[in-house]
């Protein structure tokens, strides 16, 4: 029986292939077989460019990343593109990074493609939201300590549309706040005015996953000041597990002493 993971791929088809956080080597063994037998590229901006090299040459390669508030391509470009090159009876990969349906509008470009009559394939990545507090020492879940995490968008269109209930948020063991760099601010106050303590300790981690990673660790109160020099893409984590985050680095470069290593661990329950 032949291996799943080593079946072909098939023409006039879109592959949704999540990349992975950063670091390629962090692309499952399907994804890499797939950008392997591609006849078309279509990838974002934190796509590493050594996923890239494994593209056969004489693949068609197309950048569409986006940065805040400039775009190389509307979605609704992307998605008629991508509808096109299948017409064309070409093995399509769009590459995204992390995984497609973790805040990649993967679901967007999947319902664009049902309605368009063209078959897909969801190819799922590792997500940031646990991939890079993990190279940054911190678990998003640890028994006696967090019991529950949320993954929360910080961008500005999805804050505007989507009625997020801050109240249930701010009462979550972990919350992990994706593109949420440039809305620090607003997003840690939104937390303590619905109850989470200030003293939260709080990490900040830019470009995770890779060699240029960097982090930085406060509170509810000070992160948004003590996070000032970081530069996206970056990763927010909430809550007690980032206390762990000095007993647990393991990733070169080693994350910044945190202030909290003076603090003992919370302890677990009876129950």
């Amino acid at each position: 029986m032949q291996h799943p993971h080593n079946r072909s791929a098939e023409p006039g088809k879109v592959y949704l292939v999540g990349a992975g956080p950063g670091d390629p080597e962090l692309i499952t063994v399907r994804g890499l077989s797939l950008l392997r037998q591609a006849e078309v590229v279509v990838y974002d901006r934190l796509v590493h460019p050594a996923l890239l090299e494994e593209v056969p040459p004489t693949a068609e390669r197309i950048y569409v990343g986006k940065t805040p508030g400039r775009h190389a391509l509307p979605q609704e470009k992307i998605q008629a593109l991508l509808i096109d090159r299948a017409r064309r009876n070409r093995i399509v990969v769009r590459l995204k990074g992390g995984d497609p349906f973790v805040f990649g509008r993967g679901g967007e470009e999947a319902r664009a493609l049902a309605q368009a009559g063209i078959p897909f394939e969801i190819v799922p990545g590792v997500t940031s939201a646990i991939a890079v507090p993990a190279y940054a020492g911190i678990p998003v879940t640890q028994r006696g300590v967090a019991g529950a995490f949320a993954v929360v968008t910080g961008h500005r269109c999805d804050l505007e549309t989507l009625a997020l209930d801050w109240s249930a948020l701010a009462r979550i063991d972990t919350l992990v706040l994706l593109m949420s760099l440039r809305r620090l601010p607003e997003l840690t106050r939104l937390l303590r005015e619905n109850g989470r303590a200030p003293e939260t300790p709080v990490a900040v981690i830019s470009n995770g996953t890779t060699t240029a990673q960097q982090h930085v660790v406060g509170t509810l109160a000070d992160i948004a000041e003590r996070a000032t020099s970081l530069n996206t893409p970056a990763t927010v984590i909430v809550g007690e597990v980032v206390r762990l985050a000095n007993e647990l680095a393991w990733f070169h470069p080693a994350p910044a002493p945190s202030p909290f290593a003076r603090h003992p661990e919370p302890q677990p329950s009876d129950t």
